[in-house]
Order: C-alpha cells, then sequence, then structure tokens
C-alpha cells in the first residue's frame, strides 16, 4: 500500500511540475517570479498530505494568476492613453501640414510677381549682365594662364566673387566691378605688348625656390637673367629642366642683362596659349636620345655600319697605295715584286723562253691569283649593305610587338604614348637604312679602285701575250 501511495504521489508531483512550467513560460518577462514551492524537496507520506500539497498549489496559483491580470489591465490601459495621444499629434501635424502647404504656395506666388518685377526693372541690363557673366569667365580663363599674372597676381580672385555674384538672382554688381573688369582686360592688352623686369619666386630644377630677376616678354615668354626660359603653371615660376638647343638661351641673356636697343630673341608664338611649341621643341629628343631608342638592335646596327665604315677607308687607303705602287711600275722597265703588276710581269721575265700557251696560262694564273687580294673586303661590305635593312626591319617588327603589348595593358587611351612607341620603333629603320646606303656607296667606291687596278693587269698581261706571239711568228 505504501508503495502504491509513493508511484501516486510521484505522478501527481510530475504533473505540478509541468504546469508550473508552462505558465511560468507564458507569464510576463519583466514580471518578477513568485517563488515555487519546492514540491520535491518533500515527499507525501499519505493521500492527506498529497491532497493538501495540490491544495497549497493552487491557491499559489491562483494568487499569481490574479497578479498578472492585474498586470495586463494596466499595461492595456496605457497603451490606449499612448494611442490616443499618438492620434491627438497625428492630428496637430495635419493641420501644421496643411498651414504649411498654403504658406509655401502663397510664398511661389509671390516669389513670381517679385520675379516678374526685377526682370521689368532690370530690363536691357539682364543681357548686359548675361554679356558680362561671360566676358568675366573667358577673362578669369585666359588670367590663370597668362605670363602677365606672374607680375600680378591674384587677379582673378575678384572675378570668382563677381561670377558667383552674378549667378545668383538677389544681388547685381556695382560700377566699381563692372569698371575693374574692363580695366584687366585693358591692362592684360596692353601688358602683351610690354618688355618688362620684375623680381620673383622662381623654382629650379630642383625644387628650391628662390626671389630672382625675370624678364618678361609680353605674354609669350619668361626668361630669367642667365638666359633660362622659365615656364608658368599654377600661379608659380620654375626653370624649365631642359632647355632649347642652339643660341636661344645665348639670345635670352643677351636680352635679360640689356637696358635698351633691338636684340635677337627666340619667342615662342603660342606662348599666350600655353607654349606648346616651345614645349614640343623642347621634348623632341636630340640625335644621341633618338639613337638610343633603337634599343640593342640600334647598337648592333651602328656596330655592324661603323666596321663596313672602317673596313671600306682601309680598303680604299690600301687600294689607293696599291695604285701608286702600279702606276710606278708601269713607268718602270724592270719587274718589281712590291706590287701586283711586278708579280705578274716577272712571271714572263723569269720565264723569257716560254711557248705561248704556257705563257698564255701563266700570265693569266698570275692575274687570278692577285684579284683576290684587291677584291679582299667587297663581299663583306655587299653583305652589310643587304643586311642592314633587314636589322632595321627586325627592330621595327620588335618595337611595334611591345608597342602593342602597351597597348593591350594599358589601352590606347594617350596617343601621344602610341606615338612615342612607334616612333622608336622606326629608328632601326631608319639606322638600318642610314648604314646600308653609305655601306653601297663605299662598296661601289672601293670595287671601282679595285677593278681599275685588275684591268690594268690584265691589259699588261695581254699585251705581254701579245707581243710574245709577234716575237714568236717572226
Amino acid at each position: 500500500m505504501k508503495s502504491l501511495n509513493n508511484m501516486v504521489s510521484a505522478l501527481v508531483l510530475g504533473g505540478l511540475v509541468a504546469m508550473s512550467s508552462s505558465v511560468m513560460a507564458q507569464d510576463d518577462a519583466a514580471a518578477p517570479a513568485a517563488p515555487e514551492p519546492d514540491l520535491r524537496a518533500e515527499a507525501a507520506e499519505n493521500l492527506n498530505e498529497l491532497l493538501e500539497f495540490v491544495k497549497q498549489g493552487q491557491v499559489t496559483e491562483a494568487s499569481e494568476n490574479r497578479q498578472r491580470e492585474q498586470r495586463f489591465a494596466a499595461a492595456k490601459a496605457n497603451q490606449a492613453q499612448m494611442l490616443k495621444d499618438a492620434e491627438a499629434e497625428r492630428a496637430r501635424e495635419e493641420r501644421r501640414s496643411a498651414e504649411l502647404e498654403d504658406t509655401f504656395e502663397a510664398n511661389e506666388l509671390l516669389i513670381a510677381d517679385k520675379q516678374e518685377q526685377l526682370r521689368e526693372r532690370l530690363g536691357a541690363l539682364t543681357e548686359l549682365f548675361g554679356h558680362l557673366t561671360a566676358a568675366s569667365g573667358d577673362l578669369k580663363s585666359n588670367l590663370e594662364v597668362s605670363l602677365v599674372s606672374a607680375q600680378y597676381p591674384d587677379r582673378g580672385l575678384f572675378l570668382e566673387e563677381l561670377i558667383d555674384k552674378m549667378s545668383t538672382s538677389d544681388r547685381l554688381p556695382n560700377i566699381e566691378e563692372i569698371e575693374r573688369v574692363w580695366y584687366e582686360m585693358l591692362r592684360e592688352i596692353t601688358e602683351t605688348g610690354k618688355v618688362v623686369s620684375f623680381n620673383t619666386e622662381v623654382a629650379t630644377a630642383s625644387g628650391e625656390r628662390a626671389p630672382r630677376d625675370v624678364v618678361r616678354i609680353g605674354a609669350f615668354n619668361v626668361i630669367d637673367t642667365e638666359g633660362n626660359y622659365l615656364a608658368y603653371d599654377n600661379d608659380h615660376l620654375a626653370v624649365l629642366p631642359r632647355q632649347p638647343s642652339g643660341n636661344y638661351t645665348s639670345w635670352a641673356a643677351e636680352l635679360a642683362n640689356a637696358s635698351s636697343g633691338m636684340h635677337r630673341f627666340g619667342i615662342d608664338p603660342t606662348g599666350p596659349t600655353g607654349g606648346s611649341f616651345l614645349a614640343a621643341i623642347i621634348d623632341s629628343p636630340n640625335l644621341e636620345e633618338r639613337w638610343h631608342q633603337g634599343g640593342y638592335v640600334g647598337y648592333a646596327i651602328t656596330a655592324v655600319g661603323a666596321f663596313a665604315f672602317l673596313l671600306a677607308i682601309f680598303r680604299v687607303l690600301v687600294l689607293t697605295g696599291v695604285s701608286a705602287k702600279v702606276s710606278k711600275q708601269l713607268k718602270s722597265d724592270k719587274a718589281n715584286d712590291n706590287n701586283p703588276l711586278g708579280r705578274v710581269l716577272k712571271v714572263h721575265e723569269d720565264n723569257p723562253s716560254m711557248d705561248l700557251e704556257t705563257l698564255e696560262l701563266k700570265m693569266s694564273e698570275a692575274v687570278m691569283r692577285e684579284t683576290p687580294k684587291l677584291e679582299s673586303g667587297l663581299t663583306l661590305l655587299k653583305i652589310i649593305a643587304a643586311v642592314a635593312p633587314l636589322m632595321g626591319l627586325l627592330g621595327t617588327v620588335t618595337g611595334m610587338i611591345i608597342t602593342f603589348q602597351a597597348i593591350t595593358i594599358f589601352g590606347a587611351g594617350d596617343p601621344k604614348a602610341m606615338a612615342g612607341g612607334i616612333s622608336g620603333a622606326l629608328i632601326t629603320t631608319v639606322l638600318g637604312l642610314l648604314v646600308a646606303i653609305p655601306t653601297v656607296l663605299l662598296h661601289t667606291l672601293v670595287n671601282g679602285r679595285a677593278q681599275r687596278i685588275i684591268h690594268v693587269l690584265t691589259e699588261q698581261a695581254t699585251g705581254i701575250v701579245a707581243a710574245h706571239s709577234e716575237a714568236s711568228s717572226k
């Protein structure tokens, strides 16, 4: 019987614990949880005690439920009050919105009326102010790049303020501002015809700034007392990193240190528009820089050309000396073996009783033996004249491949970079032609001298054979 009571007690306690957990999960999270009786800590001895435990749990749950209902009722009352306040606030804002819309419409009508009054009162001044705004904008753009601004800085500040003022509809320029625009335009025109000297800050090629006396030639160029051309950029003067070649710098120094008179000077006609002509001249590479643009192929072509030139000069000198010895041999009755003609004639002198057929063969053999010595280097010159253009073409093709690879990587947005690459690639073709054309001429010169000597040898050998034939026939 006791075991049966214990089993029933355990089942009832499990149901109470489950019911208590479900109720606690549905309770408000903000409310403090009431202490739960520790039913597991006690064990009912009989059914009466178990009944008493169940009764106490029902009383506790009823009390907790009443507290929850009170809290829910209070919260519901607060929410109703908040909803009422929000509806009242929305009504107030709607009334305020309607008032603002009425005010906005009234202001639009007032603005339209005022603008119409402004147009009527301005009359022809509207067109005048439009032209003034356009003229001020153009003048501001010109003053920003004008060399005159190096002497008179910050001339465009008032133009910015004037343009901003005329861009609005509530402010108008005064007479002083309009007259100043006219004054600055006349001053710019006047200063373009003057050669003046003034002191200002100049940046050197290393970036250091120091005051220096400079001379401004109208709006075209600015130079210093040493004859260096200066560039004007971002309201500052700077010495050009590369000066124009020739006598331009000496002429500039002479003009900068002169006090009066007429002086020669190299002027940039595009100075007022940015000095693009001077920049193009300065950026143009000289002969040495163009030669370096050819790269390794260009160096190889130059080496081959130098070798061909030295070989041709050497052969010309040698053949000139041989020609002089042959001419001397023609005037001598005795064969001398220090020249080709003497060695050919010595064949007859050494064998005077030789028959005609053998003599003819010996003389031809002697001439043929001398011919390779006289024509030495001609084949090499001919090969160089033919190979040099091909080497130039090789360098051009290689340069074009590199240029197109750069276009593939960086795009064709910069035509100057692409044109520079193509120009550098064509340098090798120019070098190849510069080597081939003189080499062909030198080959012709050397070959002509050699053929003249060979002709003399052949002529003399034929004459000896003919004389020997006549002597034998007699």
